[in-house]
């Protein structure tokens, strides 16, 4: 992301103060979210809003590249709406059939980076995937956890409609009344 060289005028100094443009090199991975819940103590995943302050700091831990701490300070509204659509982005091709699995495997309100670490664990997904796309990750977990889960139980009236049409199947093939 490109923050552009401005010039901006500072009410509390009456000056006008000249910004050098920066390019920022930015990750939304396991790695970021682990940095940012380290310094702020809260999760990541959740649906509490985070402050101007934390948008910031995630940004920064998002940030592969070295840029002053300045930099920061003088991004805009539209620099924020920007970052905000790259995090919301799904950054893969696959596409789940169940309305309520935006988040895959992440059917809690609140996730912590921990817990995506065991998921990695528990499915053997190797460390390198924590520097992807966090969505792509969590797909990747989703999927591991429907290909690991069992079937879906049958109903009984399934079950017994199920064994009825065998029953019929083997009378017919063996020539018998039961």
């Amino acid at each position: 992301m490109k923050i552009p060289e401005r010039d901006y005028f500072d009410d509390r100094t009456q000056t006008f103060i000249h910004v050098n443009g920066y390019t920022l090199q930015l990750e939304h991975s396991l790695i970021s979210i682990s940095k940012w819940e380290s310094k702020w103590k809260k999760a990541f995943i959740s649906n509490d809003q985070r402050t101007v302050d934390e948008s910031r700091d995630y940004i920064k831990c998002m940030t592969l590249n070295s840029v002053p701490d300045s930099a920061y300070n003088y991004l805009t509204q539209e620099d924020y709406d920007k970052v905000s659509n790259y995090i919301d982005d799904t950054m893969t091709a696959t596409k789940f059939s169940d309305k309520n699995q935006k988040k895959g495997i992440i059917k809690k309100k609140v996730v912590t980076s921990e817990e995506i670490y065991y998921w990695m664990v528990s499915f053997g997904i190797p460390f390198e995937c924590q520097k992807w796309h966090l969505n792509r990750l969590l797909t990747l977990i989703h999927i591991c956890e429907a290909k690991n889960s069992p079937g879906k139980k049958m109903s009984k009236r399934d079950t017994l409609s199920q064994y009825a049409a065998l029953n019929a199947s083997r009378k017919k093939k063996m020539g018998t009344r039961g």
